[in-house]
């Protein structure tokens, strides 16, 4: 089979999605089956100004947790813990029995290890002085 490779100045969500088709029919045919449903929660400040939230998603029984954002003017208020464990508990009505998600080291790793999560990989140097941190957290009844 011939082919190309091509390397897009300004890749689109049409690429991506291109990209994705073939993992995404190879998982429905070998995977069990799962919805992935987005999860966004979002933090608006008085003018309803979207200021920070958590965004993630849940398929195979687990939420990821992409992007937890607390601006500085809220940080040390609660904000950030209120935000993961309303995450957490969507998570558990979605039927999920974990959450994962990761940071860097100039960002939140004792955050999340005093919510109860645990690191189970780091990338050294990522970027290079620093890591990047994999962590993950059990849900019980």
């Amino acid at each position: 089979m011939a082919h190309r490779i091509l390397t897009p100045d300004a890749p689109t969500d049409a690429d991506r999605d291109a990209i994705l088709a073939p993992l995404r029919a190879y998982n429905a045919a070998n995977a069990p089956v799962t919805e992935h449903l987005s999860l966004a929660l979002i933090v608006a400040d008085e003018h309803g100004e979207t200021i920070g939230g958590l965004w993630g998603k849940t398929g195979y029984d687990w939420l990821f947790i992409e992007y937890l954002v607390v601006s500085d003017a809220l940080r040390g208020q609660g904000v950030g813990t209120q935000l993961m464990l309303r995450a957490e508990a969507i998570a558990r009505d979605r039927g999920c029995i974990g959450v994962r998600l990761d940071t860097f080291d100039f960002q939140a790793r004792g955050f999340y290890e005093k919510l109860g999560y645990t690191v189970f990989g780091t990338i050294a140097d990522h970027p290079v002085g620093g890591a990047r941190h994999f962590l993950l957290k059990r849900l019980s009844d």
